[in-house]
């Protein structure tokens, strides 16, 4: 069983930063998904098993950083210029299927448990 283990979420004000690791058990394609109240899970960030390419969504590209080390088996959203939208429980996930980072839900087997961002304005 792949476990992945979220840290890093918690408040920030608008214009601020915090970078949250998730700690996988394996080397697979990781993703980062957020999901806002009364809103649905939406694709963030994701990334190769190697690090070289990565996918970010539109409304985080140049604000948001996905990276991994530790052996490949961490990987860090470095979150910069939060914004009060940028609110929402945040999710790592993996997937060990595929080589390409994918942008749904489906493409990705499991999950963490989730971290709370909140950005003040």
């Amino acid at each position: 069983q792949v476990q992945l283990v979220e840290s890093g979420g918690g408040l920030a004000q608008t214009g601020g930063s915090l970078r949250l690791s998730c700690a996988a058990s394996g080397l697979y394609i990781m993703g980062w998904f957020r999901q806002a109240p009364g809103k649905d899970r939406e694709f963030v960030a994701g990334v190769t098993r190697g690090g070289a390419s990565t996918a970010y969504a539109d409304s985080v590209r140049g604000r948001f950083t996905i990276s991994r080390e530790n052996a490949k088996t961490t990987v860090y959203l470095q979150m910069n210029s939060l914004k009060p939208e940028d609110t929402a429980v945040y999710y790592c996930a993996a997937d060990p299927r595929y080589l390409r980072v994918g942008r749904s839900e489906s493409d990705y087997v499991y999950w963490g448990q989730g971290t709370q961002v909140t950005v003040s304005s």
